[in-house]
């Protein structure tokens, strides 16, 4: 029986690796064993991170939101009740996003969510 070389799968699994590490400082980038560790662990972060983002982004919207409505003499919860109470569909990030670059807009949804409160 003819005996089998790998080579080429061996180079191809490793040029992989290699490629998935590059930018890494030391022996990370270019030692194929330190590179596996790497890239296995940098896949996690990203894994892990790509769940986390979402929670941060959430936090941030909740942030600008709270910041643009005490501005107008309310708070985050109650602004959040009354848009239930008023009927105005909006999500949070949509409402970040009016906050942020659109206050005059914001300031209209929350003078509707302060009469529908009264």
């Amino acid at each position: 029986m003819a005996r089998t070389k790998r080579g080429v799968i061996s180079k191809a699994k490793h040029k992989k690796v290699l490629k998935a590490v590059k930018g890494q400082y030391g022996r990370r980038k270019n030692t194929i064993r330190v590179a596996r560790q790497a890239m296995e662990k940098a896949m996690q972060y990203a894994y892990r991170d790509r769940k986390a983002k979402k929670r941060d982004f959430r936090s941030l919207w909740i942030q600008r939101i709270n910041a643009g409505v005490r501005t107008e003499g309310l708070t985050y919860s109650r602004f959040i009740n009354g848009l239930a109470k008023s009927k105005i569909k909006l999500d949070r990030k949509v409402l970040a996003e009016l906050a942020y670059n659109n206050p005059e807009v914001f300031k209209s949804i929350v003078k509707k969510v302060q009469s529908s409160l009264n």
